[in-house]
């Protein structure tokens, strides 16, 4: 009988954990260079001989001593058995940084392998690390690996199924001699462990443990559970509550900090070689990118950057993507006409299903440039830096820098986004940024601005729809510093997060990322906006009496004209456009699609498409305003029906929820109101 392992990957954020669990399982995780991608525990399956592994990426940590939800989950996670052994994913090209994890992992008494990846870039610096010295000095296996070029993966699962019983290797060789012979602490623990404390610390070590047996508790290692006692750790006081007086008459844990990182010192003076022999590159680039004055208009510059690859390069492509669908589509009526095909059904599968889908199809050349650009940033290690810039502006909103890392991921994908605000451990400030980060333009808004822009705003359309993501910003910033100013100010926890190293991206991780983008908006033409675009074609088509002729008489033309009122104050009031506003909540795309569907609008993205809409638009006297207008109520109102379900979940209240979906609603009313009456007065 096969022996199943489990086995957890357990790291300091972006140190590359996912990629070596995509390395071994097959598994396509999002993989990016900056904290916080992976926001929840993900399990996959390998074999190897004649043992099965079950492995756990878990989220990122820099300590055992949690404070946000990842680290928490990751800790809970290890503390609870549920891993055979544990797979400490190091940053070998920042050694010094990750050891500090691995000096607490170790000191759980659990079999831990030391996976020191990135030996690529430890190679390109010109260091060495002595891998005979370092496993002497912790007193476990250290394996050099490196997850992008999968290299090293055999040897560590090898390592794994041979180390799970071992908690550690008891030859140390430390070069202690000074310190045990000046030592007067009863036991010699410089034989025993490879964190070793100064006697005052040994000693409080030494009573803990005894109250700890002398209460009836039976645990697998006494020696950390003492330790995080004498830091007075919170949680583990209300488990285990012993009587501490004459022991803890203080937090003691910046002394074990500080002592923990006098031994990494020691560490790194003894296995790492050549340190300072090539400088990072990195330190150069960032005095520019994260310069306190420049580093904001550079990712501004940057962004803009990205959304005129968008346009040019996109607009170019999707030139063959109208001429295909144009001849499928005309293909497809004729082959229906020819069939003697009923009128009805000829109505829904061209002017419906392939007007509503086929329409947004066009729009992927547009998508894909903008993940490919979105994709080298994360890899590549910028996008941490586009948090760092922002901390400063953040505190004064009341939030910690780490906010912006939500509202950032708000660029691609809404749902995502509001998850990963998790790695914010006060509700109040999670419920801020739940109620900002849908103001953040979202990938499936681009093809609305893509069309209207490229219809009424001509060579100026990529300014017309990079605007959009800068008033997104605005207004989430705005939101931020209304509610900081009225509410009760607390204690904000300091920006801490990683600023990786530059490096070049791995175009596996890229196109993974892409891939997945690429086909969530496929399975979306394919389902919800497929879905969709038949139940605008039946509002459209169907009314009291049954099908009808003229669409003003249809259940849509009623729903619409009922709501009109309430837009017209921001110019936009066509049942129509409400009509497509509604279909919205859907999914975003679907705005398009039921443009197409609503106007008759075969092609609608060609040329000849948006010039028929263009024709059909002034005759309502529908022009550039309110097309911009129109274009912010898109960005600003309720996001999709996905994101208020995470916003559910995560909030954990059906009255947050419904506040954040009004309030947006709201914002998206109030500013194109505001933009289309002052716009009057100049227009």
């Amino acid at each position: 009988m096969e022996e199943e392992l489990r086995v957890g990957f357990v790291g300091n954020p972006n140190c590359g954990k996912t990629t070596l669990f995509n390395a071994y399982t097959g598994a396509r995780l999002k993989v990016a260079n900056w904290p916080g991608v992976t926001v929840e525990k993900k399990e996959g399956a390998m074999k190897y001989h004649n043992h099965r592994f079950k492995l756990v990426d878990l989220p990122g940590i820099y300590s055992l001593t949690s404070y946000t939800m990842e680290e928490k989950l990751s800790r809970e996670f290890i503390l609870n058995d549920e891993v055979d052994v544990i797979v400490n994913v190091a940053d070998a090209s920042a050694l010094e940084r990750n050891l500090y994890l691995t000096l607490q992992l170790i000191e759980l008494g659990k079999p831990v392998i030391l996976a020191l990846n990135m030996m690529d870039i430890v190679e390109e610096r010109g260091m060495e690390i002595d891998l005979h010295r370092l496993p002497e000095m912790l007193g476990v296996p250290c394996i050099p690996v490196s997850a992008r070029h999968k290299t090293g993966l055999e040897i560590l699962m090898h390592t794994v199924a041979h180390h799970k019983t071992k908690c550690q290797d008891i030859n140390f060789v430390h070069q202690h001699k000074e310190l045990e012979e000046k030592s007067k602490h009863i036991h010699a623990h410089h034989k025993e462990y490879a964190m070793v404390y100064h006697d005052e610390i040994e000693d409080k070590l030494d009573e803990i443990t005894e109250r700890l047996k002398q209460a009836g508790y039976i645990l697998s290692n006494y020696r950390w559970y003492a330790l995080k006692l004498l830091e007075k750790d919170s949680e583990i006081i209300k488990q285990y509550p012993i009587d501490l007086e004459g022991i803890v008459d203080q937090s003691y844990e910046t002394e074990i900090i500080n002592q923990k990182y006098d031994f990494i010192d020691e560490i790194m003076e003894e296995c790492l070689v050549n340190k300072a022999k090539k400088a990072a590159a990195t330190d150069r680039i960032d005095r520019i990118l994260t310069h306190s004055i420049w580093g904001l208009p550079v990712f501004l510059g940057i962004m803009a950057v990205v959304f005129f690859l968008t346009f040019t390069i996109g607009d170019w492509l999707k030139g063959g993507f109208e001429s295909g669908l144009s001849f499928f589509s005309d293909t497809v009526f004729n082959l229906l006409t020819k069939a003697k095909t009923a009128d009805w059904l000829i109505s829904l599968i061209v002017d419906g299903i392939i007007a509503g889908v086929g329409g947004i199809l066009t729009f992927l050349p547009n998508i894909i440039i903008l993940f490919l650009a979105l994709a080298f940033l994360e890899d590549s290690g910028y996008m941490s830096r586009a948090a760092y810039v922002m901390d400063g502006l953040m505190e004064r909103l009341g939030l910690s820098g780490r906010a912006f890392i939500p509202m950032i991921l708000g660029f691609g994908c809404s749902v995502p986004a509001v998850m990963a605000s998790r790695a914010l451990e006060d509700m109040r400030d999670r419920r801020k940024v739940v109620l900002i980060t849908p103001f953040m333009s979202c990938s499936a808004r681009l093809p609305i601005y893509v069309l209207f822009s490229q219809m009424f705003f001509g060579k100026f359309a990529m300014i017309a729809a990079f605007s959009m993501y800068l008033i997104g910003l605005a207004v989430g910033i705005l939101t931020a510093f209304v509610i900081n100013r009225f509410e009760k100010k607390g204690q904000i926890r300091p920006l801490l997060i990683e600023l990786p190293e530059y490096k070049t991206p791995n175009m596996r991780t890229i196109f993974i990322y892409v891939w997945d983008k690429v086909k969530d908006y496929l399975t979306k033409a394919g389902t919800t906006i497929f879905i969709a675009s038949i139940l605008i074609w039946f509002l459209l088509n169907f009314g009291s009496h049954g099908m009808i002729k003229e669409m003003s008489e249809s259940f849509g033309a009623g729903i619409g004209k009922a709501l009109t009122p309430i837009l017209v104050p921001a110019g936009l009031g066509l049942w129509q456009i409400v009509l497509a506003l509604i279909s919205g909540l859907a999914a975003k795309e679907v705005v398009v699609s039921s443009f197409s569907v609503l106007f008759g609008i075969a092609n609608i993205n060609s040329t000849a498409g948006m010039n028929g809409l263009i024709d059909v638009l002034s005759g309502y006297g529908f022009g550039a305003l309110n097309a911009y207008a129109f274009m912010v109520f898109c960005l600003l109102y309720t996001p999709c029906v996905a994101t208020i379900a995470v916003i559910k979940r995560e909030l954990k209240s059906v009255k947050w929820t419904i506040i954040s979906v009004l309030y947006q609603l709201f914002i998206a009313w109030f500013f194109a109101v505001l933009i289309y009456q002052i716009g009057r007065i100049f227009y």
